[in-house]
């Protein structure tokens, strides 16, 4: 009985207990670097994330979304973004040429005044901020036809917010989640705000469960979207079984039932993992989730590409992923990304050691 006991409590996670927020915000204003203005303000709104999402406040999980803040925004809570009005009067351009608009209706339209008395064309150059642009494209959606036809019923502004958070996942969180703050008119307006853009930040980055052992693949994952790092070490373990070379994206299904190249490779080792093109379908289905290292085909896959590589696979690898965006002057990618955030972190780290010692 003694030894049952002891064997079921080595299996139960310990948490660690719970630290006081004012030690969570001393802390913080320790770690954030000196240069930043209004650092207990920025340690009162991270501490206030962490507790209302119930993630545990470890130097660690302190340290990952200090790192991906400075990263993203060098802590401003609506950063100015270099040539934001070029880039924007050239998406603009863009979607005209993709609807087959002629440039001098886009440029009539552009001269029409906005709310503030200044032509939507004056506005769109002077433009320096993602929340500037966000509320431009809002009115031009609300008050010009060519705006609706051009932007649709989207805003075209994805990410905000002091840690370029999906505006997307922000919506979608706090529709299953619920947003604790009052006040905010709308979830999109909130992401642009320092309390906003922090919550719904740190909740991409660290309110999902995983087995990584390192936070590079969670940094990882805030690019490239969650569980990106492990369905990518699952892509190369079907390349390993398979010898189908597939892209190490981390996208193991495409939407509406497609196959895509991911579960044609599987489909091919359908003999070997004893297992129908339905199961397989069935279970990859579930590669936005941790359960999904749980499944029958997960665990045959990787012993059947280990057996042949002779060797341990990894778990999780950095999805191989060039960046895409009108914001993006040079071929950036998904390493670039995670290995920029976790030399920070690490600097943050050493700080946090540096003040026990």
């Amino acid at each position: 009985m003694l030894a049952l006991f002891a064997a079921c409590s080595a299996q139960r996670p310990v948490r660690a207990p719970p630290r006081a927020p004012a030690e969570v915000r001393a802390q913080l204003a320790q770690l954030i670097p000196a240069s930043v203005s209004d650092r207990q303000g920025w340690a009162a709104d991270i501490q206030s994330a962490f507790q209302l999402l119930d993630i545990p406040p470890s130097t660690e999980n302190l340290c990952a979304a200090l790192a991906v803040t400075e990263q993203e925004s060098t802590y401003r809570a609506d950063p100015v973004v270099p040539g934001l009005g070029r880039i924007a009067r050239a998406e603009i351009g863009r979607r005209a040429a993709q609807k087959k608009v002629p440039r001098f209706v886009v440029s009539a339209a552009l001269k029409l005044k906005s709310a503030d008395g200044r032509s939507f064309g004056e506005r769109l150059e002077r433009v320096r901020t993602e929340r500037e642009l966000s509320g431009l494209y809002e009115e031009m959606i609300a008050k010009l036809p060519l705006g609706r036809r051009l932007l649709g019923a989207s805003n075209p502004v994805r990410t905000g917010g002091p840690m370029q958070v999906s505006i997307d996942f922000a919506q979608r969180h706090a529709r299953e989640h619920g947003y604790p703050y009052a006040g905010g008119d709308s979830i999109r307006h909130e992401v642009f705000t320092r309390r906003g853009g922090l919550y719904f930040g740190i909740a991409h980055l660290l309110g999902y469960p995983t087995s990584y052992d390192r936070h590079i693949h969670r940094f990882a994952d805030f690019n490239a979207g969650w569980y990106a790092s492990r369905n990518a070490a699952f892509q190369a373990a079907v390349t390993e079984a398979s010898g189908v070379a597939l892209a190490l994206d981390g996208d193991i299904v495409l939407e509406g039932g497609r196959v895509g190249a991911t579960e044609a490779a599987v489909r091919s080792l359908a003999p070997q993992l004893d297992m129908s093109h339905e199961a397989i379908h069935r279970q990859l289905l579930a590669g936005d989730r941790l359960e999904f290292e749980r499944t029958e085909l997960y665990r045959r896959v990787f012993a059947l590409a280990e057996q042949r590589a002779g060797r341990a696979l990894p778990r999780a690898v950095i999805p191989r992923i060039t960046l895409q965006s009108p914001k993006i002057t040079r071929e950036l990618t998904t390493e670039w990304f995670a290995t920029r955030v976790q030399t920070r972190y690490q600097r943050c780290m050493n700080r946090a050691f540096a003040s026990r010692t």
